[in-house]
């Protein structure tokens, strides 16, 4: 009987730990956008042309993504585990 508690714990751990390793992957995103804004647009600029309204649009609506997915995949089940066991 203690198999399948073992097996949610682990699986909230890993589910915590997976949350907490891409919310920081989502910060280290965000702070390269913002203080290296400038050379991400001429470094992407070597093989895009993209303006700098295009290029902020898709780093915002990719940061946007990335987060809702974050919290579907990773937080919100972690929360399930957490209340229901």
């Amino acid at each position: 009987m203690n198999a399948p508690l073992t097996t949610i714990e682990t699986m909230r751990a890993l589910l915590g730990w997976c949350a907490i390793g891409n919310l920081a992957l989502l910060l280290v995103w965000f702070g390269a956008f913002f203080l290296a804004h400038d050379l991400m647009h001429a470094w992407h600029g070597r093989w895009f042309k993209l303006s700098r309204e295009s290029f902020d649009a898709i780093h915002y609506i990719g940061m946007a993504i990335y987060k809702i997915l974050i919290w579907m995949l990773f937080i919100i089940p972690y929360l399930v585990l957490r209340l229901a066991f």
